[in-house]
Parts: C-alpha cells; structure tokens; sequence
C-alpha cells in the first residue's frame, strides 16, 4: 500500500560533477575536443577501410564497425552533457532517459562481443593463415557482427525495461553524467534483487566470457607468433594484435570497474571520472590507436590523401 504514495517521476536531474561548478567550462572544452576528435577519428578510419582496396579483410570489416559503433555510442551521451555543462538546466525526461540508457546499454554490451570476435579474428588470422580467407569468408563475418549487434540490443531490453517499470521514490537526482544504470538502481524504492541479478547474469556473459576467450585467443596468438621464422612476420603481428590488445585493457578495465566494482549506495567523484573515462576517453583513443600502431592504416591514409590531391590539382 505504501508504494502507492510515491508520485510518478517524469524527469531526472543530472548533477553529475555539479559539485565543481568553476570546472564546467573547462569540462564542456574538454569534452568537445574529445568528441570531435571521436567523430573525426572514427569516420576517417571507416572511409579509409572503404575506400582503400587492401584494407577489405575481416579485421577492418570489425575494426569499420567498432568506429560505427563508438560514433553512435557518444553521440548518444555527449551532445546531452555537452548541454548540461553550460545550462542551468539540467534536467531529462524520463522517455529520454530511458533510450539513453538503452542505446548506452545496447552499443556498450556490443563491443564486450565485438571485442571477443576481433580476438578470434586475429587468432585465425595468424594461427591459421593459409585457411584464414576461407575460414572467415564474407558471410561468417557479416553473421558474426549481425550478432554482436542482437546480442548487445538483448541485453538493452532485458535491463532497461524492468528498470523503468520499477517504482521511483520521487528522487529523481541522478548523481551520473548521463542516464547510467547503476545511478538509477540507487532512485528505485521498490525490491531491486531482480535487477542486480539480470546485472550480475549480463556481467558474466557480457565481460567475463568475452574477456576469457580474449585471453584464451591471445594465448594462442602468441604461441604462433613465436613460431613465425621472419623477424618482419613477427613485428607485423605484434603490431596489428597490439593495437587490439590495448584496445580491450582500456575498455574492459574501465567496464568492469564500474559494473563488478561492490556497490554502495553514493556515488564518488571516482565512480563520476571513470564514467566519463569509459564514455569518451576509451572511444577517443580507439582511432588513435589504431592508426598509430598499425602501418596498413597509416600506409591506406596515405594513399587515399594522396590520391585525392591529386584530384584536387587536375
């Protein structure tokens, strides 16, 4: 009966790092480079995959889609914080709240498996590199992504929805930078056992699991790379396997600092910065990474520059 008393939450407010309001110029400078260092990064790797010839393999077909994926990921945060830094108001409404969740969920889980896809590309790619075209031939690797992409979006709807059905307790304060699902946990009045159990069940699938298989494939990644004669095959590997391996650190550590983390019921200035870390910082430097560490790229963003200059002066 008691529940009946609370009042239907229409909007939230997100105070994230409002405790440091001399900062919020400088956050929403920040943030704005990273961004369109993001948009810039991601873009340019996915035409140049498309457009230079020698690039049409499996790993840039992953790779083309990891770039789509972080421009969808931050463009559904961080124009809404970009806002909140400069704006007196700082509020969002509940639907919204709940497609940013959702979408942040959705894109989030499907890298989790993107990554793990990426890992047993390489494995194949290095440990078996006579079959590796046969083996990951165009349709395995378009079934492949199509599922990283329902499995992330599964994963959305199994925990954006019982947590918007859930009963708020008229605090409607979200101490998070955006609409983040261990921030709204904290306003819900009603038995949330049901929603750390889907949380703690998707953790394991969506973070161990994938980590685990990463780990297994760069376990044999290793052992063929040092079965490989030629010192250049050997750099070429380590380069391209580097690059993805850095990639994984800095996303999954962020993850599961986050979501495996014990809880408490406040949120730290920490728990805010890692937030931030693992939704602009990790998709920022994923482009950078990938460009300075591989030569294929950076061999592929000369020629097409090159080739468009010369169109320039005909």
């Amino acid at each position: 009966m008691e529940m009946e008393n609370y009042s239907a939450v229409t909007e939230f407010f997100l105070m994230g790092l409002s405790q440091f309001p001399d900062f919020q110029i400088f956050l929403f400078t920040l943030c704005l480079i990273m961004y369109m260092i993001i948009l810039l990064g991601n873009s340019l790797l996915i035409i140049i995959s498309i457009l230079d010839s020698h690039l049409h393999t499996p790993m840039y077909f992953f790779l083309g889609n990891l770039s789509f994926l972080d421009i969808c990921y931050t463009s559904s945060s961080v124009p809404p914080m970009l806002v909140m830094f400069v704006s007196e108001c700082k509020s969002i409404s509940f639907t919204g709240c709940a497609m940013q969740m959702s979408i942040s969920l959705a894109l989030g889980s499907t890298e989790c498996v993107l990554l793990a896809v990426m890992a047993y590309d390489r494995y194949v790619a290095i440990g078996n590199p006579l079959r590796y075209p046969i083996i990951m031939n165009k349709v395995l690797c378009v079934h492949m992504a199509a599922w990283c992409w329902i499995i992330g979006s599964l994963n959305a709807l199994v925990q954006t929805v019982p947590i918007m059905m859930s009963s708020f307790c008229g605090n409607n304060i979200i101490h998070s930078l955006t609409c983040e699902i261990l921030a709204l946990l904290k306003l819900i009045c009603s038995d949330i056992y049901t929603n750390m159990l889907i949380m703690a069940v998707a953790s394991i699938v969506l973070l161990v699991i994938p980590l685990s298989l990463i780990f297994i494939s760069y376990i044999f990644v290793l052992s063929s790379i040092l079965r490989i004669n030629s010192t250049e095959g050997r750099k070429k590997a380590f380069s391209t396997c580097s690059a993805h391996l850095t990639v994984v650190i800095l996303f999954f550590g962020s993850a599961i600092f986050m979501y495996m983390k014990p809880k408490s019921k406040d949120t730290n200035t920490s728990d805010e910065i890692i937030g931030l870390s693992y939704g602009v910082v990790t998709p920022m430097l994923n482009p950078i990474i990938y460009s300075l560490r591989n030569k294929e790229v950076k061999e592929g963003m000369k020629k097409v520059l090159s080739r468009h200059l010369r169109l320039l002066k005909m």
